[in-house]
């Protein structure tokens, strides 16, 4: 006998209250353990198109559809008693008549009327996206035989609803056609080849062999969604590269899920050591907790988690000695008393940014490299009998920080890359639109050169710790060899649509080459985004308590509804609702069902402190981009619910939103 679990099964789940979900893990494990028990009350589905749906009881009001089939069994879904037989009339489970691959598959004909009736007036009143391809093609993609012709009937305001009904390789193909990408063909399976062990049935149902491994699969459900591998993400993670390659794609497209899976893969050979990387400690501990979840051991030894910096840092005391690395505060005391020594006026600012952004980050050697360098992301020109006065006050700090023992995390990669020793064969990076000059270039010096050596994964739409600068420039070249993840698996359709309009619709590099965000479609619905203004922080606050309250009573449990502020000091205002809380930066990276971002006001967000110092227009602009940037991450932490609030007078990125609101309102 071979037990199964589907992924339908999870996403009912995670519906239910905890005491709901706490009483149905005991009655799996039960059913696993015994599946005769007489407390099941086993129950064959009456007038269910699939003869081998049962039910199986939990308690007076929630039942679990259990799929039973030559001795093996299957736990398909599970709610309350009326959904759930509903649920099981109206689902098969079958063979593919072209890929072969187990689908469950919902009855065509018991569609609610009125989405039927709102796809056949929709086609009429638009464009059939589907209508010229054949049958034999919309097969070739997983779509059920007698949903062919209403996916031909689809237009690109039905084509979501429709995909919702559809088997998950079904519902990625005609999305990703959708998006105008090119569906990934669905493999045929052998003549005699066990149903069950197609790719695509392989990651809808997990087997089970026992109650220890059910356990785990049903503790963490939402783990499910932060490693499942799509058929439109294949690609990234398969394909060889002759050089440095990269993934872009908006929030919840899957950019981490394919880094992770490249990294599997490429570790596959024996003779790999590879770096799966990115640019702070916390989003590496995120990277190594789901590692586990799609490599074995031996696969896992071959794969270092660790951040870019501690990397850096770990290399350089080998190849070295150990060093200290300057604090912010200290650095621009060195700076700002070797101005001082040689009586030259210049905006703290200016100065510590120059020193970040261009000299150090770039290591620049001497007067006349300076003198003669391009302004890499900087927006001011300056003479060069300014930059050689300027050079004087960088050369005195340099010195000071070798008398003191002191370093920079930039000139650590320096040394490293000018050393020449690197261990990893293939490095793999994630969230890469903030990582640093020095960084990349010690990347392109080691690997640049190697087939499928560098991997990169981000969104300049979430650029939010580091300036832009080109790529090239630094060494890295991926031109031709970039690529675009359109289909959203992780935010809502509303979230995503309503998060969207934070971003304009191409977002343009640092080297002048463009991104276009249109085309994104997310795979499921939910609840509009709630958008709040008050006329004081108390308000505020009694109403979000309110929302919170709601969200726990209806089955969301609290570690997976997070609160995130703007600034720090604003932390301790919400302590008492007993759910995560965390400054938006401190978000990168993180997932909740729930998201509530509130205080957002005129001086808050944008952060008024960034923009008083702002030196010029240009940098004016580089802070309004980011602090955008920041509310966009915020607002797509999360799943299915998202509260934006502020007090008067709020912010005009608020403001925006809520005229987006109301404009879709009327």
């Amino acid at each position: 006998m071979t037990h199964r679990i589907a992924d339908t099964f999870y996403d009912a789940l995670a519906k239910l209250t905890s005491p709901e979900q706490k009483a149905v893990k005991q009655s799996a494990f039960d059913f696993q353990m015994d599946p005769s028990l007489p407390g099941f009350s086993m129950h064959r589905v009456d007038r269910a198109r699939d003869p081998n749906f049962w039910t199986a009881r939990v308690n007076r009001d929630i039942r679990m559809v259990i799929h039973k089939s030559d001795g093996d069994t299957l736990l398909a879904w599970v709610g309350h008693h009326d959904d759930a037989y509903r649920w099981a009339q109206t689902r098969r489970i079958e063979n593919h008549p072209r890929t072969g691959a187990v689908q469950i598959v919902e009855a065509r004909e018991t569609v609610e009327d009125v989405i039927i009736q709102r796809i056949v007036e929709e086609s009429v009143r638009l464009p059939r996206m589907f209508a010229n391809e054949t049958d034999d093609m919309l097969l070739s993609w997983g779509v059920p035989e007698d949903w062919l012709e209403t996916v031909k009937a689809a237009t690109e305001d039905t084509v979501v609803d429709i995909a919702l009904h559809l088997p998950s390789e079904a519902a990625d193909a005609i999305l990703a056609a959708a998006t105008g990408e090119q569906p990934q063909l669905v493999p045929a399976l052998a003549a005699g080849e066990d149903p069950w062990a197609h790719p695509d049935a392989l990651r809808r149902f997990r087997v089970v062999e026992n109650v220890e491994e059910l356990k785990a699969a049903l503790d963490a459900p939402w783990e499910k969604w932060t490693v499942f591998l799509h058929p439109a993400q294949r690609e990234f993670v398969e394909r060889n590269f002759n050089g440095p390659a990269r993934v872009i794609g908006s929030a919840g497209t899957g950019k981490t899920i394919v880094a992770l899976h490249r990294a599997v893969r490429l570790a596959a050979d024996p003779n790999a050591k590879v770096l799966l990387t990115t640019f702070n400690r916390r989003l590496a501990d995120l990277l190594r907790k789901k590692l586990p979840l799609i490599a074995g051991q031996a696969v896992q030894g071959r794969i270092v988690v660790e951040a870019l910096g501690s990397v850096i840092q770990r290399l350089h005391a080998q190849q070295f000695q150990s060093v200290e690395i300057v604090d912010e505060a200290t650095l621009r005391s060195f700076l700002e008393e070797a101005a001082k020594d040689l009586s030259l006026a210049v905006d703290p600012d200016f100065l510590f940014d120059e020193w970040t952004l261009i000299v150090d980050a770039w290591n620049v050697s001497d007067a006349d490299v300076y003198r003669d360098l391009p302004r890499l992301g900087r927006k001011k020109r300056m003479a060069a009998s300014r930059r050689d006065a300027l050079w004087t006050v960088f050369g005195n700090v340099r010195s000071r920080l070798n008398r003191e023992g002191l370093s920079t995390e930039a000139s650590s990669a320096h040394a490293i890359r000018e050393n020449g020793q690197f261990p990893f064969t293939h490095v793999i990076v994630d969230e890469a639109q903030d990582i640093s000059v020095a960084e990349l270039m010690l990347l392109g010096s080691v690997l640049g050169d190697r087939s499928n050596g560098l991997f990169f994964a981000g969104d300049i739409g979430q650029r939010i710790f580091r300036a832009p600068f080109p790529w090239a420039a630094a060494g890295i070249e991926v031109r031709g060899r970039s690529r675009s993840l359109k289909v959203n698996y992780r935010t809502s359709h509303q979230i995503r649509k309503r998060s969207d309009t934070l971003l304009p619709e191409t977002l343009v590099e640092a080297d002048g080459s463009e991104a276009s965000r249109l085309g994104v479609t997310s795979v499921f619905d939910g609840p509009a985004p709630r958008i709040r203004v008050f006329d004081d922080r108390r308000s505020e606050g009694a109403e979000l308590e309110d929302w919170v309250k709601h969200l726990i009573q209806s089955g969301v449990d609290p570690s997976e509804i997070a609160v995130l502020v703007r600034r720090p000091a604003l932390l301790k205002d919400f302590e008492s609702l007993g759910v995560c809380i965390m400054t938006m930066h401190d978000a990168k990276g993180s997932e909740f069902r729930a998201v509530a971002v509130p205080c957002l006001d005129h001086d808050v967000l944008p952060d008024e402190k960034r923009m008083l110092v702002a030196r010029d227009e240009a940098e004016l602009d580089e802070v309004m981009i980011t602090e955008r940037h920041l509310l966009y991450v915020a607002a797509t932490r999360a799943r299915d619910f998202l509260w934006l609030s502020g007090v008067e007078p709020v912010s005009e990125f608020l403001t925006d939103l809520a005229v987006v609101e109301v404009a879709s309102r009327g």
